[in-house]
């Protein structure tokens, strides 16, 4: 399923607009989504957090920091479906 995002808007509070390949398009409050420790620690500073980038080689967003964020949970929250699940199928 994985739609590459083209575009990233930071907004206040700590949300994304985002859009991806396919059109879809919608905003994301991260906040809803990560803790702000580990990596993700240097986001709670909101100008910070705005210096949010897309990496079209990754196809989804990041910060300077090593921080970034799966695509394919990014679509399904913009679009309001489960987010995927993968499962391990064991070879007999």
């Amino acid at each position: 399923m994985l739609k590459d995002i083209i575009e990233v808007q930071p907004k206040d509070g700590y949300k994304l607009y985002l859009e991806f390949e396919d059109g879809v398009n919608g905003i994301v409050d991260i906040n809803q989504l990560i803790e702000f420790t580990g990596v993700f620690a240097p986001l709670q500073n909101e100008d910070y957090f705005k210096q949010v980038k897309v990496n079209p080689d990754w196809g989804t967003i990041y910060w300077e920091n090593g921080a970034d964020l799966d695509p394919d949970v990014l679509y399904s929250v913009v679009k309001g479906t489960p987010i995927p699940t993968f499962k391990k199928t064991l070879i007999k």
